[in-house]
């Protein structure tokens, strides 16, 4: 595997602002045509509440150009595609629906099982209901924003924190004071089931509560694969990202941020 192997954690004060997984498969016009009404009685208590987009909606890879993106929506998901949106009463969990792909984000990730067992409904009711004849790509994606106000570290560097590979010259100490914005990207290619994981990482803003603006680093990893699979075969190929992902973030922070993350390991 491309980042080492590193022990089962579960960080207390967790950097995740999102984790979305997405299965596409061929189109089932069904879906546009019919409202998914017995979708939506199976899914219906973890999931009551509901609203419909008709619009383009395409979780694209990170790191994609803006254009590049705009070209994706217009010949993937035509403008009219139906977008059918369920949400917990919290609205921290989403399942959304079209006649290309199932996914499910969430707000607050804690645990890998937690997240299976929430998908693990929608997906079989999909399979029940609509039969989907394969996965066409499966897509795992963790977007962490570090923000170091609420991790004690308000005066710490980031080179502090981070490794070089994900820093670039923010790693330098005669010009990180001076750095406006920054951003990279990379493919790196995984050895099983013809995976890939683009990791898109730079500063960005968030606002504090108290309205003042923060500099904050996020690292977007998206782990995919376009290998034709099975309904058997989604929870081996999601576990596989699972783990790589967790050796990845490992791999790029320092013991110093691992520590103010309060890391608990598991079984």
């Amino acid at each position: 595997m491309p980042f080492p192997e590193s022990p089962r954690i579960i960080y207390q004060k967790n950097p995740l602002d999102r984790v979305i997984c997405q299965l596409r498969f061929p189109p089932i016009l069904k879906i546009d045509t019919e409202t998914p009404a017995q979708f939506q009685e199976y899914i219906r208590g973890n999931f009551p509440e509901f609203r419909l987009k008709e619009e383009a909606t395409l979780l694209t890879p990170a790191g994609i150009p803006q254009e590049l993106q705009v070209e994706m929506l217009q010949q993937v998901m035509p403008s009219e595609t139906k977008n059918y949106e369920f949400s917990s009463e919290d609205n921290i969990w989403k399942v959304n629906l079209t006649r290309t792909f199932l996914s499910l984000s969430t707000k607050k990730y804690i645990r890998r099982a937690d997240f299976q067992e929430r998908l693990s409904l929608p997906l079989k009711s999909l399979v029940d209901i609509y039969k989907p004849a394969y996965f066409t790509r499966l897509g795992l994606r963790y977007i962490d924003v570090i923000k170091r106000s609420q991790l004690n570290l308000a005066d710490a560097k980031w080179k502090e924190l981070l490794k070089p590979p994900i820093l670039g010259l923010l790693n330098e100490n005669d010009i990180e004071n001076e750095i406006q914005t920054a951003d990279c990207q990379y493919e790196v290619r995984l050895p099983e089931y013809k995976g890939v994981v683009r990791i898109a990482a730079g500063l960005v803003s968030w606002k504090k509560v108290d309205n003042n603006n923060e500099n904050c680093f996020m690292i977007d990893s998206d782990f995919s694969t376009t290998e034709r699979t099975e309904f058997s075969g989604v929870k081996t190929k999601l576990d596989y990202f699972h783990t790589i992902a967790s050796r990845l973030i490992q791999w790029l922070i320092k013991p110093k941020l691992h520590e103010a993350m309060e890391p608990e390991r598991q079984p």
